[in-house]
């Protein structure tokens, strides 16, 4: 055999969504912050992410994370979120594969009953809590950076859709939350297809009309979500199709969504802190959240959230690129 690249990962899903958690074969990214890094990965060594998100080792709805030393002091590992739409800054059910894969592989000290694990992430510092029991990674319980709402009830002109309300807010990614009545769907796999291009026009329509801007992580200026919800959905347990660019559906409950939804319940005065708050996916996975403190991001209210979920180890592997491969950064299909 022979490879030019060797990359090794451990695969993971929680509840239902794949990451692929990068344990060596990248070096250390340059950069002194996880952002920094986050940005010089995405300028200089995006063939990496398309070698493992694209097929033919990845797929469509393909996600990972890769381990990076911590920039900071106070962090056990440092992490780069990648999928088939790009680099992120934070990923909530890719957050929760990382800190089961540390738990199972060892790679941090695995203490009983509970595992705390410090993340370094683009978005900010996010905690771990991982739940063991011989010495097996149960459920994990993340408590994400903050999160707030950005526009509550606005409207965007959409071509073909006409005027559709949406909110908007920030979990660690901006998401805009779109009633799927108001866009004359069902919540329905088999009008999946009819779901994400709505979801990508609606993107499309907010991006160019008026993009969100995080004010202090750089290069968070886009809206790459849309989280149709269901009809029915509250404060208590909220069902949503989430579409994303390029053009797939999340299928775990999505942990930056829910948290971003949370926001979104909070500000209405819908949801106060420290009550369960029960997100489900479009294939029926469910992630529990709830808010757990009132902050400020640059003077704007915002709370913070925790997320609950599963995750369990699929496989390891070792994954090569042959100098003769026609497809050195795989292919979208």
């Amino acid at each position: 055999m022979r490879s030019k690249r060797l990359i090794t990962a451990v695969d993971s899903h929680t509840e239902g969504m794949p990451t692929r958690v990068v344990t060596g074969g990248v070096g250390v990214i340059p950069g002194e912050t996880m952002n920094d890094k986050r940005l010089h990965f995405m300028e200089h060594l995006d063939d990496i992410r398309q070698l493992l998100m694209n097929e033919p080792r990845g797929h469509a709805a393909m996600s990972g994370a890769i381990l990076q030393p911590s920039t900071r002091a106070d962090c056990d590992w440092g992490v780069v979120y990648i999928e088939v739409s790009g680099c992120l800054p934070m990923c909530g059910h890719g957050t929760i594969g990382v800190a089961t894969v540390l738990v199972e592989t060892g790679m941090v000290e695995v203490v009983e009953p509970v595992t705390t694990i410090r993340l370094d992430t683009p978005a900010g510092l996010v905690i771990a809590r991982v739940d063991v029991s011989d010495g097996h990674a149960d459920s994990v319980t993340i408590q994400n950076v903050p999160s707030y709402v950005d526009r509550l009830d606005a409207t965007v002109e959409v071509p073909g859709l006409g005027a559709v309300p949406y909110s908007l807010a920030f979990g660690g990614n901006f998401y805009a939350m779109v009633d799927l009545d108001a866009v004359g769907l069902p919540f329905d796999r088999e009008r999946q297809q009819d779901i994400v291009q709505a979801g990508l026009a609606i993107m499309r329509a907010i991006n160019e009309t008026a993009p969100p801007s995080h004010p202090s992580i750089e290069g968070v200026d886009h809206c790459h979500h849309v989280e149709f919800i269901a009809p029915g959905s509250d404060a208590t347990l909220s069902r949503h199709a989430m579409a994303i660019h390029p053009g797939w559906f999340d299928r775990s409950p999505c942990g930056t969504g829910t948290s971003a939804r949370m926001a979104e319940l909070w500000a209405r005065g819908e949801l106060p802190l420290d009550r369960d708050f029960v997100n489900e996916s479009f294939i029926g996975s469910r992630f529990v959240g709830r808010l757990v403190a009132e902050t400020e991001v640059d003077g704007r209210p915002a709370v913070i959230p925790t997320i609950t979920g599963r995750a369990w180890v699929t496989g390891v592997g070792q994954y090569m690129l042959d100098p003769a491969d026609p497809f050195p950064t795989g292919f979208q299909f």
